[in-house]
């Protein structure tokens, strides 16, 4: 396994220094945000495409320093019911997967979407029970006439540029649990498998170690995130962990993101990175600091100190004892 790091909170450095910061600190790999929500602070797709001496500076820029590229990112909502919206998001995605393969880099990250209820809608519409027979209707629209039919094409544009997609299990998409992610991977391809963060799968009441089992099993995992979260007993046991409060209130939420290690303690990740073997992962552990309670530095840093303790490094030895 190798550490890494989402670069986004170092937006506002440049990418050698970004890169300067994360190496002088042990990190071995870097997670790069191509457009969409995690902005394009340190790679803007649609410029390197057309300069290939401008691909090739930030290339040894990250080798420069020892790192890698674990993946690019492009977190978005390509079937936003929203014309425009989703042309946007689909420009920085599909721009993403061809600097992906002229960069060498095998993963690009992003979210699965949720298109809107029906084709008359504006907005998105993320169904969460199947009563009213509304909701059934809903889903049965979003992913037979949208989601799959959309996915398909792009598992097979992925494909024909030696790219994996990995889709990040996230509430408010229709791809936000082990089923789900599954059930479409299943409908448009292999090329389709999981950014696992089990920060967005804590919350919702799942064991992340049975999760990686049962993606490990279908060879489904192509990228991981390195982020906690922190359930509250006294908001949860009040309100359930359905909760729309703004991030920032954190005292009357049901749970807020933290930095590795101030959710769960050292034996919850010991134990995650071991089922992660198991399931024959062997790749980034790429930090996602989104922790309101910390600066991105101290975030950062006391992620990457954890981890370092956490990650197994090296391959397996040989069973002496058996």
């Amino acid at each position: 396994m190798k550490l890494g790091v989402f670069t986004v909170p170092l937006g506002g450095y440049s990418l050698d220094k970004a890169c300067e910061y994360l190496a002088a600190r042990g990190v071995q790999m870097v997670e790069i945000g191509c457009g969409g929500f995690p902005g394009k602070a340190h790679c803007d797709p649609e410029v390197l495409l057309k300069d290939d001496a401008k691909c090739q500076e930030m290339l040894d820029t990250v080798r420069r320093h020892g790192l890698e590229i674990s993946a690019l990112s492009a977190h978005g909502n390509m079937v936003h019911p929203d014309k425009e919206v989703a042309a946007a998001y689909e420009k920085d995605f599909v721009n993403t997967i061809l600097l992906a393969e002229k960069l060498g880099v095998p993963v690009v990250n992003t979210f699965s979407g949720c298109p809107g209820g029906s084709p008359e809608d504006k907005t998105p519409n993320w169904v969460v029970c199947p009563w009213p027979d509304d909701f059934t209707k809903t889903l049965e629209y979003q992913w037979n006439d949208v989601l799959i039919p959309y996915w398909k094409e792009k598992a097979a544009f992925a494909r024909e540029h030696h790219v994996k997609i990995a889709l990040e299990l996230h509430p408010g998409f229709c791809v936000y649990n082990t089923r789900t992610l599954l059930r479409l991977r299943e409908a448009c391809g292999p090329e389709i498998g999981a950014n696992f963060d089990p920060s967005h799968l804590i919350w919702q009441g799942m064991d992340i170690r049975t999760c990686i089992r049962e993606l490990g099993k279908a060879g489904a995992i192509f990228h991981f995130h390195a982020k906690d979260t922190y359930v509250d007993p006294i908001n949860t046991n009040m309100n359930g962990v359905l909760d729309t409060l703004h991030y920032g209130d954190e005292i009357n939420r049901s749970w807020i993101f933290r930095t590795v290690g101030y959710g769960h303690g050292v034996e919850f990740w010991n134990g995650i990175v071991s089922e992660l073997r198991l399931a024959g992962y062997d790749y980034a552990i790429s930090i996602e600091h989104e922790d309101s309670l910390m600066s991105g530095n101290e975030g950062l840093t006391k992620a990457i100190d954890c981890l370092k303790n956490v990650l197994i490094f090296e391959q397996k030895g040989e069973m002496y004892w058996a």
